[in-house]
């Protein structure tokens, strides 16, 4: 047992670790996420939530106990998070082996420790003793925990990889993949024609309902006017959807029908024609899923259409905001209303008259909203139309910023 001073220290430092400073979080969620072994298997916006959730999890269920038990080994950390993200991984056809990125966090959440802990004592006996002890129960804390995750896992496979749903997933991903699947086969176990047109759509939610899911896909239809849908369950929080629709809906329209589902996002793909094209508008859906997560909008819809120069604008993310604050200055913090007008009168062609129909405004009012969107801007809107155009489209779907 740690001596009392030690039980002391540790306790203290796991209450402020039961608090992590936002850097800290995002230093740990990087260390899983961005590395050169893990970062191909978290393209998924979805999967990278789970990964990080079931970080902060343990993070968090680590610093609980040393709160209540200071020094105490720490049971396996088996929360819904973990289980959840865990499960995740199987379904898209990662093995135990991946739950080795939970070891990922460990050096970065040793590092933070330490600074927490020699920012608490001058002991340097108390300091060796509680450096000692809580090194042993932080790489205990994840091996217990892996090792309890992977037999969940092995218990629950059968269940994760067998049926209907885990056949058409599967078979989703060898087209993705562009593997060599007899087109009859792929049909046969989709329960889908891959001829004509497909509409692919990606439907997710962050502790969001297989209720909600289904719902959500079922407005789908409703303001495609599809006549049926293939469902895949991609994870237990995102279903990937493909429609036999020509067209698909404007991002503006899907959001007036997603405005009662605070917790759905839905990425649309363009309308593609045959096998080729089921592939390609699902892709298309993914870009416009990932651009969603990176700048974290409010919108809770976006179409490959509205959003592709975006979507090639924002990999970046810092230079982005550097781009949107560089073109518009104090037009960012403006009424947003200025902003908005002056979006759509260079969409409509620089037509005012357009543009009071468009908003239902009086065209006078929008003749001074964009005399005023001119005395904001660095540079005239006539300087620079395309650039102006281009980073107001960047603002209207970033959400709020880090550092904001």
């Amino acid at each position: 047992m740690p001596s009392q001073e030690a039980r002391d220290v540790i306790r203290r430092g796991a209450e402020q670790a039961l608090d992590p400073r936002p850097e800290w979080l995002a230093e740990l969620f990087d260390a899983v996420v961005h590395s050169a072994r893990t970062e191909p298997a978290y393209t998924d916006p979805v999967l990278q939530e789970g990964a990080r959730r079931a970080n902060v999890s343990n993070l968090l269920h680590w610093a609980a106990a040393n709160v209540h038990d200071p020094g105490a080994r720490v049971r396996a950390n088996l929360g819904s998070e973990l289980l959840e993200a865990s499960r995740d991984m199987v379904r898209r056809g990662l093995d135990e082996t991946s739950l080795e990125t939970w070891r990922l966090g460990q050096n970065v959440a040793w590092r933070r420790w330490m600074e927490i802990c020699f920012s608490l004592t001058n002991d340097l006996a108390v300091l060796h003793e509680v450096l000692a002890l809580t090194s042993r129960s932080i790489y205990t804390f994840i091996d217990d925990t892996v090792a309890a995750l992977a037999e969940v896992i092995r218990a629950e496979r059968h269940e994760l990889t067998q049926g209907t749903a885990s056949e058409r997933l599967a078979t989703v991903s060898l087209l993705m993949e562009g593997a060599p699947v007899p087109q009859e086969t792929a049909e046969a176990r989709l329960g889908y024609q891959l001829t004509g047109h497909h509409l692919g759509v990606i439907v997710w939610g962050h502790e969001t309902s297989g209720e909600q899911l289904e719902r959500a896909s079922e407005l789908l239809l409703a303001a495609t006017n599809a006549p049926r849908r293939l469902t895949v369950l991609a994870t237990g929080s995102s279903l990937w959807l493909w429609l036999p629709v020509s067209t698909a809906p404007r991002s503006d329209d899907l959001n007036a029908a997603f405005a009662a589902m605070p917790t759905i996002h839905v990425a649309v793909g363009h309308p593609r024609v045959g096998r080729d094209g089921f592939r390609q508008t699902h892709l298309e859906a993914a870009t416009v899923q990932r651009m969603m997560a990176r700048l974290a909008t409010p919108r809770r819809a976006g179409t490959y259409v509205d959003t592709q120069l975006v979507a090639l604008l924002s990999h970046d993310v810092a230079a982005a905001d550097q781009f949107i604050d560089d073109t518009l200055g104090d037009l960012v913090n403006a009424d947003p209303d200025l902003a908005l007008t002056l979006r759509t009168y260079l969409d409509e062609q620089c037509n005012a008259a357009r543009v009071a129909e468009r908003l239902y405004t009086h065209r006078n009012t929008v003749v001074r909203r964009l005399g005023r969107c001119d005395e904001l801007l660095p540079r005239r809107v006539a300087d620079d139309p395309v650039g102006v155009g281009a980073a107001l489209h960047l603002l209207a779907w970033r959400g709020a910023r880090a550092d904001g």
